[in-house]
């Protein structure tokens, strides 16, 4: 069996029409079902059932269904590697992000990718939860963490720095912390489960940086609310550069000992099952989002 045939084939079943999915090859109906008898007769299986008003799947057909696609899309994959990949591609693509970066930096730019590939479902799930990329059937991830999954692959978009900050009202009010001992006598907001973590000082010097064991009253597990929280002079927060870096340029978010860094070294990375192939659809939204993103991240230079 030759892969065009297989391709003929997984078209004939999304569409249940074997002529609409000649045609989308270039066949005449007549070469179509030639085609699609021959891969039959090679498998030895009814793949289709026909009849004069309808085109379903058999049983066998839907077991068979899973291995074409992944021979399409690994024929697919190779012919991209070898930058021969097709400028069109189709289907679905799963794609998980935090909610907060979508909003900020991927959701103004759809519409250019989508005009770039009319044939491409974006299937978008934004949340500042992490999910299970395999269990969720996702083809795509961005993660703003270690790569620390042996079953997963992943490409840097970019450094996620990140920085303490407060509003100009809140140290107005509190006073500015200079060293980070001071640190104690603040208010903290927390993200999620934040364990302890340390600043880091342009010397080297390291000090222990622990929200639950500071004045911390409020902890937030959604990285929009836990900013606003920021702005709004609840108190002294950890923020990812990325987040905040518009409010630094008006003004406000204030810096809080700028001197320091936290040590937690994260990276924003994209991420897929190390066990799926690079498809075609995946390849041209991770190359998107490098291009439009991670050469030109906004908030590098601050």
């Amino acid at each position: 069996m030759d892969t065009e045939t297989l391709r003929l084939f997984v078209l004939a079943a999304d569409k249940l029409n074997i002529s609409a999915a000649g045609r989308e090859l270039g066949l005449a109906p007549s070469v179509a079902s030639a085609w699609m008898a021959k891969l039959e007769k090679s498998v030895g299986a009814d793949l289709l059932h026909r009849s004069t008003r309808q085109v379903s799947l058999s049983i066998e057909g839907a077991d068979f269904l899973p291995y074409a696609r992944d021979i399409i899309e690994r024929e697919d994959a190779a012919r991209a590697a070898l930058g021969q990949g097709k400028k069109h591609v189709s289907g679905t693509l799963r794609f998980t992000a935090p909610s907060t970066f979508a909003q900020l930096y991927i959701a103004p730019i759809l519409p250019d990718f989508m005009a770039q590939h009319r044939d491409l479902t974006l299937d978008l799930h934004l949340s500042d939860k992490q999910v299970n990329l395999i269990e969720g059937s996702f083809d795509l991830a961005l993660r703003n963490a270690t790569l620390e999954d042996s079953s997963l692959r992943g490409r840097k978009l970019a450094d996620d720095t990140r920085i303490l900050c407060a509003s100009p009202d809140y140290l107005k009010k509190h006073g500015y912390p200079e060293t980070p001992d001071d640190l104690n006598d603040h208010q903290i907001i927390a993200f999620g489960n934040t364990d302890e973590n340390q600043l880091i000082g342009e010397d080297g010097t390291k000090h222990l940086f622990a929200p639950r064991q500071a004045d911390c009253r409020l902890i937030i597990d959604d990285g929009h609310s836990h900013k606003c929280a920021t702005l709004a002079g609840a108190g002294i927060a950890a923020n990812s550069l990325w987040s905040v870096h518009q409010e630094l340029v008006s003004g406000t978010l204030v810096r809080v000992l700028p001197e320091y860094r936290l040590a937690e070294e994260t990276v924003l990375w994209l991420i897929y099952p190390q066990s799926n192939v690079l498809s075609a659809k995946v390849r041209v939204f991770m190359d998107f989002l490098l291009d439009r993103i991670g050469r030109h991240a906004p908030w590098a230079s601050q």
